[in-house]
């Protein structure tokens, strides 16, 4: 059992650190678009056909990575319900570009006036090669191959990120130098070297998982209702959780009544949402390090040992969010510099949403009830109820306060789930949780949260703003270290810290 962990431990860093460091990469490269593109607009069209991609991946993938693990490990033949799996998603990914090249042109002007047929093509392009890339990723990881799989996740990023700058900053050096040969470079062509550089890296990316799937093809009919069976809930859960995530991207420019201003309203509120996916990826980095702990606790401990873990888990989880939070929010006079001036007009949402953000990570904690009690249905039905807030709020109020409105949909629809989660874990697997402090730590953060507010409303300089908020960062960093962070439990530094 200690080698099976050791193993799972291995494998979830490795999972884990290449998903987060591409996550970051990509991160960085989505902000630089922000300098490389002429027109706010444009980054507009980026913001909300990368959200329409993310939801039609959920789509073309219908669950059926999870239902390959899950048949894969229960049946004897686990190359028949791979060789199932892939032509299932090859015949769905042939239809839908069939369909797509059919409608190509009512597709393009449904998007909004800056959306042109060769950016729908191209996306096709990057969308199919993807997904038909789904299920050889599932079989690595069933394989037990976790390096081969983050290798290729971060091949996919450092291409994409090549492409971009040989595109916006190599090219236009090099035609200074060489105008006959780069004739064919405008940068008014921005939008297409973003989409070109994407599909430059899916392609690549398929090409080097087409070795596995070289295999004998065996067409299993009735395996594949079972794999749909159980995969169709799967595909409920994951269409609600995206348009939690992205449907105020997605209809904005349809709910906004200015169509033409819409595009640039979201390509403002598109980037300084960017930056308040520090918050999406502390979570990540979180449940990555917590997740194996948790499990093998439960492997290990006695059940009420494990009930603390979990109640352990989800304070830390509030105690970092927060610490995060302020360091982001106290250093915003720094981090706008990640953007062009003339998005700033858009960080007012970033506190917003980050604490949006912070509620599904929450959420995400206090979601171990219904997954260790495999009461999965539940998860659906709260994600479909975040969904009607989300949906109600931006139909109500975005067409009269614009990208405001979608920061707040986030943070309501995001809270509504997490205290939803928490008084149905309590009645269904109740875990003791410490509300009290960290209703301290709240209130501790809410305080200091007002003064950094004080700080940016009265402070004479940026320079005095920095400097008493790094103040009020500290306070929180020595309050949280003496009361609650167990710095004497930790590896190599612990010894530090002995009591």
């Amino acid at each position: 059992m200690a080698s099976g962990m050791k193993t799972l431990a291995k494998e979830t860093a490795i999972y884990g650190l290449s998903s987060i460091l591409g996550k970051l990469l990509s991160w960085f490269l989505g902000l630089y678009w922000a300098f490389g593109l002429e027109t706010i607009a444009e980054m507009g069209v980026v913001t909300y056909s990368y959200a329409w991609i993310a939801l039609l991946q959920v789509v073309l993938t219908y669950g059926m990575e999870t239902g390959f693990f899950r048949f894969a490990n229960k049946e004897k033949e686990s190359l028949t319900v791979y060789s199932t799996a892939l032509i299932s998603i090859a015949a769905s990914t042939l239809l839908f570009i069939v369909m797509a090249l059919l409608f190509l042109e009512p597709i393009a002007s449904s998007f909004g006036p800056s959306m042109k047929p060769r950016y729908v093509l191209m996306f096709v392009g990057v969308l199919s090669l993807d997904v038909m890339g789904a299920i050889p990723f599932a079989f690595l990881r069933f394989s037990k191959r976790p390096l081969k799989f983050a290798f290729l996740k971060l091949l996919n990023v450092a291409i994409t990120i090549f492409s971009n700058l040989f595109f916006f900053a190599i090219a236009p050096w090099l035609a200074n130098f060489f105008p006959n040969l780069f004739s064919w470079y405008d940068i008014a062509n921005g939008l297409d070297y973003i989409i070109l550089s994407n599909l430059i890296a899916s392609t690549v990316q398929f090409i080097l998982l087409t070795p596995h799937m070289r295999i004998k093809f065996k067409f299993d009919g009735a395996l594949l209702k079972k794999m749909l069976r159980y995969s169709y809930p799967l595909l409920i859960l994951g269409i609600a959780g995206v348009l939690n995530q992205s449907a105020d991207k997605m209809l904005f420019t349809r709910l906004y009544p200015d169509p033409v201003a819409a595009e640039t309203q979201l390509g403002i509120y598109g980037q300084s949402f960017k930056i308040a996916i520090i918050m999406v990826m502390f979570t990540q980095a979180f449940r990555y390090a917590f997740e194996p702990f948790i499990f093998a606790r439960d492997k290990e401990e006695s059940s009420n040992s494990n009930l603390k873990s979990y109640a352990d888990a989800s304070k830390y989880f509030l105690i970092l969010g927060l610490f995060i939070f302020l360091v982001t929010i106290g250093y915003l006079d720094i981090i706008k510099h990640l953007l062009p001036r003339n998005y700033h007009e858009g960080l007012k949402v970033v506190p917003i949403v980050m604490f949006g953000e912070m509620f599904f990570g929450l959420y995400f904690n206090l979601s171990l009830w219904y997954k260790l009690t495999d009461k999965t249905k539940w998860g659906a039905y709260m994600s479909l109820f975040g969904l009607v807030i989300t949906l109600t709020i931006l139909i109500v109020f975005v067409p009269h306060y614009g990208y405001m409105a979608c920061a707040w949909a986030s943070f309501f629809a995001n809270l509504s789930m997490m205290v939803l989660s928490y008084f149905l874990g309590q009645k269904h697997y109740p875990i003791p949780y410490d509300l009290k402090t960290a209703g301290k730590f709240v209130l501790l953060a809410s305080v200091l949260g007002l003064f950094m507010f004080l700080n940016f409303r009265y402070a004479p300089n940026v320079t005095v703003r920095l400097a008493l908020n790094t103040i009020i960062v500290i306070i929180y960093a020595v309050v949280t270290i003496k009361k609650e962070l167990p710095l004497h439990e930790l590896p190599i530094i612990g010894k530090y810290f002995k009591k």
